[in-house]
């Protein structure tokens, strides 16, 4: 019964995510020029700490995401930590090897959260972790990897900040360009800001009033929503461009966790 009444809960709140998805992909298809116009400001300090750390924390979650998967099939809980130490060194190679702050933080992001994680998890069964773990590792392939890169190469639109004198080269979300060179839509940043959606999953089952819950939604939908807009702000992305990858994100967790946790048998 129970499981019944969460499986109506996810199909009505994926219902509303297509619904107002679609509403805002017409408004913003007609809207999204003028939008610009009005909030861009290349100068912004916030626009300009999402636009350098925004995916930042994104690589930090997968990392240990993979780790934690591709770990939990050793059955030896010492050897599960060999994907994280390896993740580590990757960090310690992007550190020697930045040739940005961005890369350098990427590093330190990669090695602080993953030295954490496997020290408060040291005699745990990462087991226990593996389908969480799976669900933001696939989401992270199926999302910025492939779906939005592909889109982002076929798509072709310009940016905001690289449109001509006049804006005569701006194209609305519907009518792709192809092969241009131009990688607008849609936003890469965006899809990195929403990899902390699923772990929403923790904390499903807790009182809509729990203080935990209430802390980790703000955080997690904060941090997404933060990062898409500061995308909009720089000039960057257009509205429907950090829409399209928002609506991806939420919709393929819901049917992920649909898939590995309502219908787990």
């Amino acid at each position: 019964m129970l499981e019944n009444l969460k499986e109506s809960f996810t199909e009505k709140l994926l219902l509303i995510i297509v619904i107002v998805w679609v509403i805002l992909a017409l408004v913003f298809g007609f809207t999204d020029l003028e939008i610009s116009k009005a909030v861009v400001d290349d100068s912004s300090e916030w626009g300009i700490f999402g636009r350098d750390y925004g995916e930042v924390p994104g690589y930090a979650l997968i990392a240990i995401a993979l780790s934690t998967f591709l770990g939990s099939f050793n059955n030896n809980l010492n050897l599960q930590k060999i994907p994280a130490y390896i993740s580590v060194i990757v960090g310690v190679l992007f550190i020697i090897f930045a040739g940005d702050e961005t890369n350098l933080y990427t590093g330190w992001c990669l090695i602080i959260p993953l030295i954490f994680y496997v020290i408060i998890t040291w005699n745990k069964d990462w087991k226990n972790y593996r389908t969480l773990a799976g669900i933001i590792s696939l989401l992270a392939i199926i999302n910025p990897l492939v779906l939005v890169q592909i889109i982002k190469l076929l798509w072709g639109r310009v940016r905001f900040r690289d449109l001509s004198l006049g804006f005569v080269d701006y194209t609305p979300w519907f009518l792709p360009q192809g092969i241009t060179g131009n990688q607008s839509f849609p936003s890469g940043h965006t899809a990195m800001g929403w990899m902390f959606l699923p772990l929403l999953i923790i904390v499903k089952d807790r009182k809509n009033t729990d203080a935990v819950k209430i802390l980790s939604s703000i955080l997690i939908l904060g941090w997404g929503l933060f990062v898409a807009l500061s995308r909009i702000v720089v000039g960057a992305h257009y509205a429907s461009d950090v829409l399209f990858s928002t609506g991806f994100a939420a919709v393929i967790t819901i049917l992920l966790y649909r898939k590995y946790y309502l219908n787990k048998k």
